[in-house]
C-alpha cells in the first residue's frame, strides 16, 4: 500500500492494467481501512492508467477506468467531478457489458446522493434489461439495492405510498443476489438501509435489529467506515425514541471513525446527527459548532444540496433559540454558512442578554465551555463583546 507499482520493462498496455488494478484495490482496502490519503493515490493511479490508455485509443479500457476513477470522486465527495466522468464513460460503452452495469449504477448513485432521485430512478429503469442479461450475482444485487435505495427516498419525499412496498421487495431481491455472489459486505449494507427504512417509518425495534445484523456483519470484516455509518443510522433512530444521550454517544463515536477516513461525504451526515444530538440536550454552542463543521465540508465537496439539508436541520433544531424566532428561516440569497453564522450570532446574544452578560453562566446555558465561548466572541462576534460583563483580573498574592 502506498508504493508504485514496479511497472519497469512492461509495454504501455500492460503498464496501464497494472496501474488500474493497484488503484482499484488502494482506494478499496484504504477505504476499509482508513488508511490516509488512500483514495488519494488511488485517484492518482487510475489517472495515470486512464492517460496511457487514451493515449492507446483503447476506447473500453478508458471507459473501464473512468469508471473506477469515479468510485474515487465518489468517495471523496466529489459529486460532480463523478457525473461527469460517468457520464463520458457512458459513451465508450455502447454494448451490454459488466463495465457499462458498473458505470450505469455508479451514475444512478451519484444522483441519488445529490438528491436527483427521479432522475436516478429513470437511469435504473432505462437499464432494466442490462441487469437482466448479466450474470454477475453482485452488480444484479447492486442494481436492486440502488433501485430500492430510490424507492425509499421518493417515497419519504412524499411519493406514492406503493414505492415503500416496492422498495421492501428490491432490498429482498438484493439480498438473494448477495447471498448467492456471497458477498457479507453488501448484504450488511442491506441490513443498514432496511434499518433506515424501518426508522423512517417508526418501526424503531425492527430498525435496531436490522442494524444490529449490519453492525455484526461490519465488525466481524473490521470494515470501520461502515460500521460507523451503521451507527450514524442507529442515532437517528434513538432521537426518534428521545433516547438523546444514548444518540450523542453513538453519533459521535460515529463522527470520530469517519475523521480518521476520506469519506467526507458520509462524515458530514454523521456531523448533522451529532449536531442534533446535542442540540437536544441543550449543549447549543457545541451543537453549532458541528453544524457549522458539517455545513462548511458539504461546501468544500460541492454537495449544495447537502448543505441546505444542513441548513434546515440547523434551523429545525434550534430556531427556538433565536432572539426573533419569527426570522428562522433561511434567507434567499445568502450563503448557508452565513446563515448559520447569524444564528450562532443571535443564539449566543440571546444567552447572554438572559444572563446579564455572565460569560460564565452563557456558556453554561450553551453547553459551551467557558474558554470556548470566550474564544468565540473574540474571534467571530466581537460586536457582542459589548454584552459581556468586564473581565475581573485575580489579584496576584505577594
Amino acid at each position: 500500500m502506498g508504493q508504485r507499482p514496479k511497472v519497469k520493462g512492461l509495454d504501455q498496455s500492460t503498464t496501464a492494467e497494472v496501474l488500474l488494478r493497484a488503484g482499484v484495490l488502494t482506494g478499496w482496502i484504504g477505504g476499509r481501512h482508513q488508511i490516509a490519503d488512500a483514495h488519494e493515490k488511488s485517484k492518482n493511479l487510475i489517472t495515470e492508467s486512464l492517460g496511457i490508455f487514451e493515449s492507446l485509443s483503447y476506447p473500453k479500457k478508458v471507459a473501464e477506468a473512468q469508471t473506477e476513477l469515479a468510485l474515487c470522486y465518489w468517495r471523496s465527495g466529489e459529486v460532480e467531478n463523478a457525473r461527469a466522468v460517468l457520464t463520458a464513460a457512458l459513451t465508450h460503452l455502447t454494448i451490454d457489458s459488466e463495465i457499462k452495469a458498473k458505470a450505469v449504477l455508479r451514475l444512478a448513485i451519484t444522483e441519488k446522493r445529490t438528491d436527483n432521485h427521479h432522475k436516478a430512478l429513470r437511469i435504473l429503469k432505462k437499464n432494466a434489461a442490462l441487469f437482466q442479461k448479466i450474470k454477475n450475482e453482485m452488480l444484479r444485487g447492486c442494481y436492486h439495492q440502488t433501485l430500492a435505495d430510490v424507492l425509499e427516498n421518493l417515497w419519504a419525499a412524499r411519493g406514492p405510498s406503493e414505492y415503500l412496498d416496492r422498495a421492501l421487495v428490491e432490498y429482498a431481491a438484493a439480498s438473494y443476489h448477495f447471498e448467492q455472489a456471497e458477498h457479507r459486505s453488501y448484504l450488511a449494507n442491506v441490513e443498514n438501509n432496511l434499518g433506515f427504512l424501518f426508522y423512517k417509518v417508526n418501526h424503531c425495534e425492527e430498525a435496531h435489529e436490522h442494524l444490529d445484523s449490519a453492525r455484526r456483519i461490519f465488525s466481524s470484516l473490521k470494515d470501520k467506515s461502515a460500521a460507523a455509518q451503521v451507527d450514524e443510522t442507529r442515532a437517528r433512530v434513538f432521537l426518534k425514541e428521545k433516547r438523546n444521550t444514548e444518540a450523542e454517544k453513538v453519533a459521535r463515536a460515529s463522527v470520530r471513525a469517519l475523521e480518521n477516513s476520506d469519506r467526507q461525504s458520509l462524515l458530514a451526515e454523521a456531523l448533522t446527527t451529532h449536531g442534533a444530538a446535542l442540540a437536544r440536550l441543550g449543549q447549543y454552542g457545541a451543537a453549532l459548532s458541528t453544524f457549522r463543521r458539517a455545513l462548511d465540508l458539504s461546501e468544500q465537496i460541492g454537495n449544495p444540496s447537502r448543505a441546505a439539508e444542513i441548513a434546515l436541520t440547523v434551523f429545525r433544531e434550534m430556531g427556538d433559540r433565536l432572539a426573533v424566532l419569527d426570522d428562522a428561516k433561511p434567507v434567499s440569497g445568502r450563503r448557508l454558512t452565513d446563515q448559520v453564522h447569524a444564528l450562532e450570532h443571535d443564539v449566543i446574544k440571546h444567552a447572554l442578554e438572559a444572563f446579564d452578560g455572565s460569560v460564565t453562566y452563557a456558556a453554561q446555558s450553551l453547553g459551551m465551555s467557558y474558554q470556548n465561548l470566550n474564544n468565540v466572541l473574540s474571534t467571530r462576534h466581537k460586536d457582542l463583546l459589548k454584552y459581556r460583563t468586564p473581565i475581573s483580573h485575580r489579584k496576584r498574592r505577594t
